[in-house]
């Protein structure tokens, strides 16, 4: 089943409490719609301290996926053929591709260009956190 697929930006925005960002949450988990997280994006977000308790419930209520050999070596693909490509954002986009989930991110243009630039996520809608 499609759902979400949340990057740093989109899980920052959550912590900062911006209202569209916590509105695109609450309204998944009341509708039972799943919001993946992949772990390399956990990476990137996670700090001790302050909001560490309010983190980690937030990822309970979501999916945390692994980073799989097959994820890894499409994001790579990716990477190399798409100039200036980050590592974890071909990862968040060849995790998202698999399930055909929508992903929230604060870095459209970077997504747009992974898309653009490689054909198995030309399929991969892509909406500002």
């Amino acid at each position: 089943m499609p759902g979400l697929t949340f990057d740093t930006g989109a899980l920052i925005g959550l912590e900062r409490r911006h209202h569209a960002m916590r509105k695109v949450y609450d309204t998944a988990i009341a509708t039972g719609f799943p919001i993946t997280v992949p772990t390399v994006v956990i990476a990137e977000w996670w700090r001790a301290g302050l909001r560490e308790k309010e983190r980690a419930a937030w990822l309970r209520s979501m999916r945390v996926e692994p980073l799989t050999d097959y994820v890894a070596r499409m994001a790579g693909a990716a990477v190399g053929l798409v100039r200036e490509a980050g590592t974890v954002d071909a990862i968040v986009m060849a995790s998202a591709s698999l399930r055909g989930d929508t992903v929230y991110t604060a870095d459209v243009a970077d997504l747009t260009r992974l898309q653009l630039g490689f054909a198995r996520f030309a399929g991969v809608q892509i909406l500002r956190a």
